[in-house]
């Protein structure tokens, strides 16, 4: 294993012997109030071969580590790719501006390009710090907090649904949670296409630990319930919640809070909606990881009522740029060449022509050509879900154009008609 470790450290291939290590570090990396041993009874969402510490000569335990979860399906504008979710990275106090992160992010592109895996994506516990590394931030996500009985539009078709209200269940729900969550990411609100970044839960580790329902994490709420929507006896939808109920002299005000909210089309959307929106001694219900147009934007008679705010949800960082590039889809025609800088991949620098036919197969290859755009690959990782347009970051002074139009033409074609989100933190 190649390594641009300091001296003393080096760098561990981890197994599952090693969890309690790894959680060791985690949690002096993320304080955590309960102890390790409590933590280790929990289901690990961690693919051992993907999982690598460094260790210390000086030291007893892990330094660092890093692992990532292997998406061979990952949901790219109009196309599926295999991408590295980099995730449990994390760095000793101790051990800290040393270049052990810097080292370890160079392994885990290294070992993305031995894999094939031409992206690598990410949720940021600490947003200023990965951009350096070449990702971008190629998504949001919608919170609201949406008062009980706020007015709802009718959609036609909404009434033809049952509806169950149950306590979540793997055994009973979760092949129906997988079928709907993979029908809602290939084909999104019934628009005949993809929603990018909709990556689902591929290993049976992450299906356990999604499934898990510890009561130390709670934080004072109930058990996780669940609620299914069906027309004609087939599922259309579901959403996760916990409810805690706070008693005040005016009456009850307790709060809903869901996990995923997933519906197949507008009908199901406005059902499941409608459900969440009249729980019965709650205030409020506030929706986690929701797309920016996900139905309830629009279907809240007054928006402002929910106090919507936007964060960010996953980015990107381009790995193998050629295959990248051409592994997606594109909204309108493109013929352009990128100049791109990559400080970290020298084999993504340089002028690449672009050209595809929109939502048609696409081509990218090395050009002689001077460049009709030029930008970091930060800012093309950005971009490439369709999320971030090019058109803002050359407003930021971001993304510079050298032919006259290009911006515009290619800005059309990089955008997608579905905003693109994951609805799980990985």
């Amino acid at each position: 294993m190649t390594t641009s470790l300091p001296d003393g450290y080096r760098f561990r291939q981890l197994a599952s012997d090693d969890l309690r290590a790894l959680l060791e570090l985690d949690t002096w990396a993320f304080p955590e109030s309960q102890p390790v041993d409590e933590l280790a009874k929990l289901p690990s969402p961690i693919t051992w071969e993907r999982a690598v510490g460094v260790e210390a000569d000086d030291a007893d335990g892990l330094a660092g580590v890093h692992a990532s979860y292997p998406f061979s399906r990952f949901p790219v504008p109009g196309a599926e790719l295999p991408v590295a979710g980099l995730t449990w990275v994390g760095v000793h106090p101790q051990h800290r501006r040393r270049g052990l992160l810097t080292a370890m992010m160079d392994l885990h592109l290294a070992r993305c390009r031995e894999r094939g895996e031409p992206l690598s994506a990410l949720f940021a516990a600490e947003t200023a710090i990965y951009g350096r590394f070449g990702y971008g931030k190629a998504a949001d996500d919608l919170r609201v907090q949406v008062p009980r009985g706020a007015e709802l539009r009718d959609v036609p078709g909404a009434d033809a649904h049952t509806v169950r209200i149950e306590h979540a269940d793997r055994a009973r729900h979760g092949d129906l949670v997988d079928r709907v969550h993979r029908a809602a990411g290939a084909d999104a609100g019934g628009t005949g296409v993809n929603r990018p970044g909709w990556a689902t839960r591929e290993t049976s580790e992450l299906q356990a630990a999604f499934w898990d329902d510890p009561a130390f994490w709670r934080e004072g709420r109930e058990s996780r319930r669940i609620v299914v929507v069906e027309r004609a006896g087939e599922p259309r939808g579901y959403a996760t919640f916990r409810r805690k109920v706070e008693w005040q002299v005016s009456g009850p005000r307790g709060s809903a809070t869901t996990g995923e909210v997933v519906a197949l089309d507008a009908a199901a959307s406005r059902a499941l909606w409608g459900v969440l929106l009249d729980l019965d001694l709650m205030a409020t219900t506030e929706p986690m990881l929701l797309p920016v147009d996900d139905p309830i934007t629009t279907l809240l008679v007054d928006p402002r009522t929910a106090g919507p705010k936007v964060t960010d949800n996953v980015w990107v960082r381009v790995v193998d740029l050629p295959a990248a590039l051409a592994g997606r889809r594109y909204q309108a025609d493109v013929d352009v060449v990128l100049g791109v800088t990559d400080h970290r991949l020298s084999d993504n620098a340089g002028a690449w022509r672009l050209r595809a036919a929109a939502f048609g197969e696409a081509t990218c290859e090395r050009a002689d050509a001077a460049p009709d755009l030029e930008l970091d690959v930060r800012e093309l990782g950005a971009a490439y879900l369709g999320g971030t347009s090019l058109t803002s970051q050359a407003a930021a002074g971001l993304v510079t154009e050298r032919t006259p139009g290009a911006l515009a033409h290619a800005g059309a074609a990089f955008g997608w008609p579905v905003a693109p989100a994951c609805s799980w933190v990985f």
